[in-house]
C-alpha cells in the first residue's frame, strides 16, 4: 500500500509548493512593496534577502507537514493503513 501513496504523495507535493507560494506572496506583500529579492539581486541588503529567505521557509516547510499531514489521514481513512511510520525512532 505505501508504494500505491507514493504518487498520491507527489501530488499533495506539488499542491503544497503552490499553496506555500500563493501564501508567500500574501506574507511579502504585507512586509514590502517590491518582489522578494534572490540571493543573486546586486543592490538589495543582506536584511531584506535573509528576511525573505526566512519567511520564505517558514511557510513552506509548514505548508508541507500540514499537507502531508493531512494528506495521510485522508490516506489512512480511505485505505486503512497508514502511509509513513506508526512512531518516531527512539533516539
Amino acid at each position: 500500500m505505501k508504494l500505491l501513496y507514493k504518487p498520491f504523495g507527489l501530488i499533495l507535493s506539488i499542491a503544497a509548493a503552490l499553496i506555500g507560494k500563493r501564501i508567500f506572496n500574501v506574507v511579502w506583500t504585507k512586509i514590502d512593496d517590491e518582489d522578494p529579492p534572490k540571493g543573486t539581486t546586486e543592490e538589495a541588503d543582506w536584511g531584506k534577502i535573509l528576511t525573505a529567505a526566512a519567511v520564505q521557509g517558514l511557510i513552506f516547510k509548514t505548508t508541507r507537514v500540514v499537507v502531508d499531514r493531512y494528506g495521510a489521514v485522508g490516506w489512512s481513512y480511505l485505505t486503512g493503513t497508514w502511509p509513513g511510520e506508526k512512531r518516531p525512532d527512539p533516539e
